[in-house]
């Protein structure tokens, strides 16, 4: 009789880096013999990766822990681990230590690399493991990866963060900022190229201060130049981009180099200089607009999206107004928007003039309704226009759809056929939505 084999599924909250994290933890799972399971209540091992960043998150993962003690009691051979942010916090693992009998396995961000031996442990003495570290070690090379896309692939080039803005938890989960060498990161994207891949999005908390803990000559402006000369590759992104650090000679190197897109993510999170000081941002207003007339000024058609929160500790009405009217000089393509809630171990949380609720909701319903009108002009200023859409595959709310982005990062779903998958290919723009664009085949590239 065949040996059934054994399935995981990896459940993933927050950012990017979650998602590249959740692909290396799948890798090590098939590198164990497990393949994915069809459905959560078929596997026998089931992995959280969590996010801290926003309460909102937090309060999710709780819910879904909860749901799956039901699974657990039907199938007690079932595995469940968390692993990611929030188990860094201290408090945090003592609560689902306290709450939730069920899970089984409860690991880090600095110790990832670690979860084949922990999850064996786990299952031959079926009793609880817990490991996580205190701070980040070497960083671990050449794990095994499972990537989610055939066609474009996330990159790491830095992990943690140095910049301790107030309001943010990541450099207290994710460590002290460290970047990789250069030679790991060119061969990984030459390894990618050679399986097929044609975009790669280098990834950090801050990707413009790579290569300063580095011994040389190594900045994030000479790893761009290098990497786009890589044969093969058609595209590159980046994110996230710290303002502070945007320098001229990253400017002129995206500019200059012919690979990297006319995309940059470029947070702001607030348009008073009185707010920026209290997040410990490290520039004001004037610098970040100019940063913005420089940067489109060299790199035509760049798209510029941000991140912004609203009802940051003691933001006024006036506070409030010069973030509205920082949108309306920048006109962002897009824009992520938060309401800040504090997060335990962070400055901010202690600080005075904690903002209502209710005035914080007023507040982003306001912005998220004008930033929505700006999106969709910059969106409906694109019909009748013939774009370049790297082809990634079916629609996910459509599968007799084709879908790709744009240089800029716009969404465009189009008719076509699944061969079209890993093309570059040309689409006339015929509408324009608030999240995507539509478009019909124009011709191949």
């Amino acid at each position: 009789m065949k040996e059934r084999i054994p399935t995981y599924e990896v459940i993933t909250f927050g950012c990017q880096m979650n998602d590249h994290d959740s692909e290396v933890m799948a890798g090590m799972l098939e590198s164990l013999g497990y393949e994915p399971a069809a459905s959560t209540g078929e596997a026998d091992v089931i992995l959280v990766n969590t996010c801290c960043v926003r309460e909102t998150a937090e309060n999710k993962i709780y819910g879904l822990l909860g749901r799956l003690a039901h699974l657990k009691d039907k199938k007690g051979d079932l595995i469940i681990g968390i692993a990611g942010c929030m188990t860094q916090q201290p408090e945090v693992t003592r609560k689902i230590k306290n709450r939730f009998p069920q899970v089984d396995l409860i690991l880090g961000t600095h110790n990832l690399h670690r979860l084949p031996e922990l999850l064996l442990q786990a299952r031959e003495c079926r009793e609880r493991v817990v490991e996580i570290w205190d701070q980040a070690g070497e960083i671990v090379e050449n794990l095994p990866i499972r990537r989610a896309s055939r066609v474009k692939a996330w990159v790491n080039i830095t992990y943690g963060c140095n910049n301790f803005c107030t309001y943010c938890i990541v450099p207290y989960v994710r460590g002290r900022e460290r970047s990789r060498r250069p030679e790991d990161i060119l061969n990984e994207i030459r390894q990618l190229v050679q399986e097929g891949y044609r975009e790669v999005t280098l990834l950090g908390q801050n990707v413009n201060s790579y290569g300063k803990d580095l011994p040389g000559p190594a900045s994030f402006a000479r790893l761009l130049t290098e990497v786009d000369q890589i044969p093969g590759l058609w595209r590159i992104r980046f994110t996230t981009s710290h303002p502070r650090d945007f320098t001229r000679e990253l400017i002129d190197t995206i500019a200059r180099c012919p690979h990297v897109c006319e995309h940059i993510h470029l947070p702001v999170q607030a348009g008073s200089n009185r707010i920026l000081k209290l997040m410990n941002r490290g520039y004001d207003r004037d610098y970040y607009l100019d940063l913005v007339e420089r940067i489109r000024r060299a790199i035509p058609g760049v798209a510029i999206t941000t991140d912004i929160m609203v009802g940051f500790p003691g933001e006024t009405e006036e506070d409030f107004a010069q973030t509205m009217d920082l949108v309306e000089r920048v006109r962002f393509d897009g824009a992520f928007t938060f309401v800040y809630n504090p997060r335990p171990g962070t400055p901010a949380a202690r600080f005075p003039e904690q903002v209502p609720d209710g005035v914080k909701s007023e507040r982003i319903q306001k912005l998220i309704e004008r930033q929505n009108e700006i999106t969709l002009a910059h969106n409906k200023a694109l019909v009748g226009r013939v774009e370049q859409i790297l082809v990634e595959g079916e629609s996910k709310t459509n599968p007799e759809m084709m879908s790709g982005r744009t240089r800029t990062n716009r969404l465009v779903i189009f008719p076509g056929s699944r061969d079209l998958a890993g093309q570059l290919v040309n689409v006339t723009v015929t509408g324009a939505r608030l999240t995507h664009l539509e478009g019909k085949l124009a011709a191949t590239v």
